[in-house]
């Protein structure tokens, strides 16, 4: 027979409500980045072939246009590289690498709070477990010993209550941080590899072409 979800955070002790906190702001986050990553995410190949087809032709005017119209870090990342176009390569990268350090961050933002989500709610459940375990040897002690299984089972397992529920709370949320960590690491890998071809194309006509 199923328990009411409010029962079980009663016998679960105290420490079943910052497992419960912690859920909620794991799911805000997970629901958050879902949202951001997907805004974030283009497809890199198919805009930087539209990049270097007006690069190519001198076009600068309207590659800042088309990343105006592009919702995106990498898009971002290249404007601010083509409006130093007539610099000196070194303050080509310099503007790259400026406006790296702003997107980056924003790519990464949250996911400290959901590893610090998936590591404190099984910590918590432990926590939960010490605790019932250390009341139910007070209570052995206190009836000296003369105690029946049956009077233990049911704090015992109230108590292992909080490790499962931190368990199931953590689990999902560490899956989810390492999905979300894999596609920030390989936006940032794009955002690399076409940051260093857009410096290619606005110095390759040019005589600056020194590191």
């Amino acid at each position: 027979m199923p328990m009411d979800p409010i029962a079980i955070m009663e016998q679960g002790g105290i420490l079943m409500w910052p497992i419960f906190v912690c859920s909620l702001i794991a799911l805000a986050i997970v629901l958050e980045k879902f949202v951001s990553l997907r805004r974030a995410d283009i497809d890199t190949r198919e805009f930087m072939d539209t990049m270097r087809q007006v690069l190519r032709q001198n076009r600068t005017q309207e590659a800042v246009e088309i990343c105006d119209e592009t919702d995106a870090p990498v898009a971002r990342i290249m404007k601010a590289g083509i409006l130093k176009h007539n610099r000196p390569k070194e303050d080509i990268r310099e503007a790259i690498e400026d406006a790296g350090r702003f997107e980056i961050p924003r790519l990464e933002r949250y996911l400290s709070g959901l590893a610090t989500c998936a590591t404190v709610a099984p910590m918590l459940g432990l926590l939960g477990t010490v605790q019932g375990m250390i009341k139910a040897f007070a209570k052995i002690q206190n009836m000296r010993g003369q105690v029946n299984p049956s009077d233990l089972a049911e704090g015992i397992g109230n108590a292992l209550l909080t490790t499962a529920a931190g368990l199931a709370v953590a689990i999902p949320v560490v899956i989810f941080y390492n999905y979300f960590l894999s596609r920030v690491e390989g936006m940032i890998v794009e955002m690399e590899a076409s940051s260093s071809e857009l410096i290619d194309l606005l110095t390759r006509n040019r005589g600056d072409r020194e590191i």
